[in-house]
């Protein structure tokens, strides 16, 4: 796990490659350079890798996250610590894991109950290297706008975030705006993190659909009756269904069947909750096509409030003094394999966008497709060296990205773990990945290799034999570094 690769290149936004200097591809100042830029996260809720336009994505238009990608650096192996909400919130807030920490019940905390109902709490240590403590003590304005969903001992507003607006639409991105458009050349540099709700109302596709539940009436769920999902629906059914389908919906994914030999936890993690297992038995295709249009266009969405943010720097001239980085919480498998949702360690769900722009300083239009990334290790670390707080420091193998960023010749890790409500996995520079099952924990695991490079959808797994038996004895060796296999074991049922 501890080896390290060393970067020099990225490949150029055009398909070309781009040779970076050894030590600095910046053309900005040295005083910008040992500055503090203020630093705005973008966090958008359950967006895959690919759903962006510049990722090569035909279905949609996003050009406020194009806009960022052609200004900036696009990483494309950036990884969710684990691929659920809570638990990626917490490692955003940490620069953890979220199965350092543990719930009420003893158990690991590796999905959304336990880390938000039943969070059993932190250590002074913990709370002492939180993302707005380092950020504060580095001189910061703290502020925090839209979804949360942290437990309550993590609370921005406990721990010096002004929690400036609570709806997570456009209100969020009004808001935001007019934070940035005030502020005055003699303000402290902020921190701002922004979290956007959307795309996350795919959840409710399946999850409000009356076929599931009642099939004689629609389900009566608080929160699920007003959503941005059912008026895209809504304006979906105004459209000759035929029409719809041939003109408009996306055809299905490469990897739509459910994968050869697919892991039991896969199918048990499905019947958790009932819908999840409907979609996956009852959709139809043209259903399967519905989601991944409905999908598409919330992204849109979300990316229309991102345009109001980047305007508001344009406008105020903050532009090239402002570090803004851009990723999602996790995915969503949007028909890969025939499920929706997130939870599972396939592509669609743990790997995410992952954009930073900062004028002057990232070399505009860039893509680095080598570095492995976690946000929810490496954000932290990053802020705080740009911050001018290096030492601070949460879990160690959180990296700073700056370097990386800045087009400096760096080594870099090369295997990350990514860890998940139904297993534990770790992925390699050559594109491997090695995934333990536990899930129902049952104290019976099931392992499997994945190879991107040879099977990018992922539509079978790989066994131990010939050239590939080292590679996972290689794999194995690194999923123990990155989570020891007594701490793997310290599981319990999720009620």
């Amino acid at each position: 796990m501890m080896k390290r690769r060393r970067f020099t290149t990225t490949a150029a936004a055009g398909g070309g490659v781009l040779m970076m200097p050894s030590l600095r591809a910046a053309t900005g100042s040295e005083k910008k350079l040992s500055g503090q830029p203020n630093i705005i996260l973008i966090y958008t809720d359950q967006q895959h890798a690919n759903m962006m336009s510049c990722a090569g994505n035909k279905t949609l238009k996003t050009p406020a996250m194009d806009y960022l990608a052609d200004n900036g650096m696009r990483f494309t192996r950036a990884y969710t610590t684990n691929p659920v909400c809570v638990p990626a919130r917490i490692s955003m807030m940490t620069g953890r894991f979220p199965s350092d920490f543990r719930d009420q019940k003893g158990n690991l905390v590796r999905e959304n109950s336990g880390g938000a109902k039943r969070f059993g709490g932190a250590s002074e240590e913990v709370i002492n290297t939180l993302l707005p403590i380092t950020m504060k003590e580095a001189g910061y304005d703290l502020f925090y706008g839209g979804k949360v969903h942290l437990p309550e001992v993590l609370s921005p507003a406990k721990h010096g975030f002004k929690v400036y607006e609570k709806n997570p639409k456009m209100p969020l991105a009004e808001a935001s705006s007019k934070i940035i458009r005030e502020r005055k050349p003699d303000d402290k540099p902020f921190l701002m993190w922004a979290n956007f709700i959307s795309p996350h109302d795919i959840c409710y596709m399946a999850l409000r659909d009356y076929r599931f539940e009642d099939r004689a009436k629609p389900p009566k769920k608080k929160g699920l009756e007003e959503t941005d999902l059912v008026a895209l629906m809504n304006r979906s059914a105004k459209i000759d269904a035929d029409e719809f389908l041939e003109k408009h919906c996306p055809p299905l994914p490469p990897n739509f069947a459910p994968q050869e030999g697919e892991p039991a936890a896969i199918d048990a993690y499905l019947r958790i909750r009932a819908f999840k297992e409907e979609a996956r038995k009852n959709y139809t295709e043209a259903d399967w096509r519905l989601h991944r249009w409905l999908y598409a266009r919330l992204t849109e969405q979300v990316d229309a409030e991102i345009q109001l943010i980047i305007d508001a720097l344009k406008e105020s001239g903050q532009e090239e003094n402002t570090l803004v980085i851009f990723t999602s919480d996790h995915g969503d498998m949007d028909g890969a394999h025939r499920i929706e949702h997130k939870t599972a360690l396939y592509e669609e769900s743990a790997n995410v966008p992952f954009i930073a722009m900062y004028k002057g300083t990232i070399p505009a239009g860039t893509v680095n497709v080598d570095a492995l990334v976690s946000t929810g290790l490496d954000f932290l670390p990053t802020a705080a060296d740009y911050a001018g707080n290096p030492a601070a420091k949460a879990d160690p193998r959180g990296r700073s990205m700056r370097p990386l960023f800045e087009g400096r010749n760096v080594e870099w890790r090369d295997t990350l773990g990514v860890e998940s409500q139904i297993g534990w996995m770790v992925v390699n520079s050559d594109g491997k990945k090695l995934i333990e099952y536990d899930y129902p924990y049952n104290g019976k695991t099931e392992t499997q290799m994945l190879d991107l490079k040879a099977d990018p959808y992922e539509t079978r797994h790989f066994l131990p034999e010939g050239d590939r038996k080292a590679a996972w004895d290689s794999l194995e060796k690194a999923l123990n570094e990155w989570f020891p296999e007594g701490h793997r074991r310290m599981v319990g049922e999720v009620k």
